[in-house]
């Protein structure tokens, strides 16, 4: 063929190739558009056609010769190994459709179910209906994301349903209009519980699901009356960014989402710590307690309560007396490290050394930040009963002299700072009380205390960074004795990269600069030695 007909016949085999991988397709995706795949067939079969018909004294020449004969020959066989490979693609892509498997190339694994999530499907020993009033194809992430629910576990049973075809259900089941068109999606498991969503994200089905199988009824209190983080905004902060950056209000949320009840708690109006604490967060004092109060907490640990402490650096508290009763002594310090560090801010180091047999810390991976943090030390006798959680880097130490860094604005190591890695949070129950703490004949059962040297690293600000929240949630969890709920919660989906270390810096900076502009110039130089050496160059 030649001219036009070869034209024609090329645009032919374009239009029956796409015409049959698009055919290949709608085998995976339902929603593929049978106007598509047949208009193609049609269309390169009619233009193979006419390139044939304005061909035909041509090819009825070659098929004479024996050339064409060889051609045929040869040419049947191509066409028997094509139509042989699309046959097996089909049954590949069939086969696809019976045995899958997903595989997620983001950065953060947003489109991997957390072990959160997967550890709660594992576990449910009831069906979990999931009915969506709308179409899978008018939201295709949502879609996309109970699609993931339902793949991972046999008891999860999903449905779309339109709500103009079935009136019936949606007025049974009270659905307003305002609703279905926000969009609503129904949990209910066989036992007859059941709730409705209206937000949609892996971390708003995961908590849905909780609350419907699993519920603590435990309360955190969080402490109050001596400048301690806030949890509830106050009239006017939502136009206070800084001060609502500053607060606990996300890490309050996050634990309502673990099925707790959280409260504020002003301890001076109380004699003691409330009976229905199960935990109680000292959360960035900066003022004394009164001495009852002091006293207070410690009847309460002391008779088996569990206490989480995070205290800044020079935090003018007194509660360091009562840490060190329990053997836990605050360095008068803040760490320092320049190489292990979030884009190189020295004061706002990592913790990525952790404890790999404490409850709180065995799951994770990824490191947490601490925004100014101050190290803590533990009495030789306090050493088995507590177990350090996190500390920072190698290259980082404890800065002491505080008021020669302020004046020259510049820290060095010296003998007298503690070299890294720092620890900087630790978890335990402290010695066992005297009798006079605990009731006649009775046994006691030991506290438990969380120690940070940060306040900042759970606020609003800084939260959701890397694993802040994982490291404050699972330290609740072990507090109130639920084990089981520590895990590693759901990714947020953010831009591909990656905290840069300062040494990591330094090492693309010089390979920028210096190594590849060299190389490059040793590369120009070489081809333009070769081309001289070229036979006829001049």
């Amino acid at each position: 063929m030649t001219g036009t007909a070869a034209l024609l016949a090329g645009l032919g085999v374009v239009a029956i190739g796409f015409g049959i991988l698009s055919a290949l397709m709608a085998l995976l995706q339902p929603f593929a558009d049978p106007l598509w795949i047949f208009g193609n067939l049609a269309v390169g079969a009619a233009l193979l056609g006419a390139a044939v018909f304005m061909s035909l004294d041509t090819l009825r020449d070659r098929i004479r010769s024996g050339g064409g004969r060889r051609a045929g020959k040869y040419g049947t066989s191509s066409i028997l190994a094509a139509v042989l490979g699309i046959v097996i693609l089909g049954m590949l892509g069939f086969l696809s459709t019976r045995y899958h498997h997903r595989f997620d190339v983001s950065e953060a694994s947003v489109h991997t179910l957390s072990q959160q999530s997967t550890d709660l499907l594992a576990g449910l020993e009831q069906d979990l209906s999931i009915t969506v009033f709308f179409n899978a194809s008018e939201s295709p992430p949502i879609a996309a994301l109970l699609d993931r629910y339902a793949f991972a576990s046999d008891r999860v049973r999903l449905r779309y349903v339109d709500p103009n075809s079935e009136p019936a259900l949606v007025d049974e089941l009270g659905i307003t209009s305002e609703e279905l068109a926000a969009g609503i999606v129904r949990f209910k498991l066989d036992s007859g519980e059941a709730t409705t969503l209206s937000a949609f994200s892996e971390p708003d089905v995961t908590n849905a699901i909780l609350t419907l199988v699993r519920s603590t009824g435990k309360k955190i209190y969080f402490l109050t009356g001596h400048n301690e983080r806030e949890i509830d905004a106050g009239p006017g902060d939502d136009a206070l960014v800084a001060v609502a950056a500053k607060s606990y209000g996300r890490a309050a949320d996050a634990l309502v989402n673990e099925t707790y009840e959280v409260d504020s708690l002003l301890l001076a109006s109380l004699p003691d710590v409330p009976e229905d604490a199960s935990v109680l967060v000292i959360a960035g004092p900066t003022r004394p307690l009164l001495a009852g109060e002091i006293e207070a907490l410690d009847r309460y640990v002391a008779g088996g309560g569990a206490l989480l402490i995070a205290i800044d650096p020079r935090a003018q508290t007194n509660l360091y007396p009562l840490l060190a009763s329990w053997g836990i002594r605050l360095g008068d310090d803040v760490i320092v490290d320049r190489a292990l560090a979030v884009f190189g801010q020295a004061t706002t180091p990592m913790a990525q050394e952790y404890d790999g047999s404490h409850p709180i810390t065995a799951l994770l991976r990824e490191p947490a930040i601490f925004p100014i943090v101050r190290s803590i030390e533990l009495d030789e006798s306090a050493q088995g009963a507590y177990s350090i959680l996190a500390k920072t880097g190698p290259e980082s130490w404890a800065e002491r002299d505080l008021e020669g860094w302020r004046a020259s604005g510049r820290a060095e190591y010296d003998e007298r700072d503690l070299m890294g890695p720092v620890p900087i949070a630790i978890a335990g129950s402290p010695e066992p009380a005297d009798a006079a703490h605990a009731p006649h004949g009775t046994e006691q059962t030991p506290g438990r205390l969380v120690v940070f040297g940060d306040s900042d690293f759970a606020t609003n600000e800084y939260l959701d960074a890397l694993r802040n929240r994982d490291l404050f949630v699972n330290s609740i969890n072990w507090l109130a004795g639920d084990v089981g709920q520590i895990t590693v919660r759901p990714n947020v989906s953010r831009a591909s990269s990656f905290q840069m270390t300062q040494e990591e810096f330094r090492v693309i900076q010089y390979m920028s600069l210096f190594v590849l502009p060299e190389a490059i110039a040793v590369i120009g130089v070489l081809t333009w030695w070769m081309r001289r050496k070229a036979p006829g160059a001049s």
